[in-house]
């Protein structure tokens, strides 16, 4: 069976070293952009490294890529709110998170329906424009290291579209975030998120 955790990378190391205490002697296969360790008993974890890529292939060297201190952007857009804001690796330095109003779907027909769609429409273009104005105050000018985006993909898309972010679009990393409405309280779990480690565990075969 194959699950999947979350670690913070402050406890990276421990978990490498309880997972070799719990299912015996481990190897490890390390390239820049993910780690496998295989142990004794036949599980596995598989570590996508974040914010690649890796330099010194070793695991110590996965362990300080994870605790190197970044300035992390995060964007989240949806339709109903967005939320931009930097990190000073787990202190949150500057944000600010809005919303505006954009209208559901309607099971109206004919004119009406064309209308709603419409000023549906517009609803959205305003949103993204809101979204986009704080992308460009936030983040634009706040010498980031990486960003991490969340809510809707296309939305993002229409933000970072805009010719004022060009410079941070290549800054762009996993993981993309799925995110409620952005909320301040949303935005601080989103970079909680963005920061953790994702490791993929596989159990050991199941015994005859």
């Amino acid at each position: 069976m194959t699950r999947f955790v979350s670690v913070a990378p402050e406890r990276l190391e421990r978990w490498l070293a309880g997972f070799g205490e719990r299912h015996g002697s481990t190897s490890y296969d390390v390239t820049p952009s993910r780690v496998t360790v295989e142990a004794e008993d036949g599980s596995r974890a598989e570590i996508d490294v974040p914010f690649g890529p890796l330099e010194e292939l070793t695991p110590d060297g996965l362990v300080a890529h994870v605790l190197v201190e970044r300035r992390l952007g995060l964007l989240l857009v949806r339709r109903g709110g967005y939320g931009a804001g930097v990190f000073e690796g787990t202190k949150l330095v500057s944000s600010k998170v809005g919303s505006r109003h954009v209208q559901g779907t309607t099971k109206a027909g004919g004119w009406s329906q064309q209308r709603f769609a419409r000023r549906r429409d517009n609803q959205a273009r305003e949103a993204f424009a809101a979204a986009t104005e704080v992308a460009v105050r936030i983040l634009a000018p706040a010498r980031l290291d990486v960003l991490v985006c969340g809510g809707d993909r296309k939305a993002i898309d229409t933000v970072l579209e805009d010719p004022r972010l060009k410079a941070i679009r290549p800054l762009v990393r996993p993981p993309f975030l799925g995110v409620a409405d952005p909320k301040q309280k949303v935005l601080e779990q989103a970079g909680v998120d963005a920061r953790a480690i994702r490791i993929e565990l596989t159990d050991p075969p199941a015994s005859d």
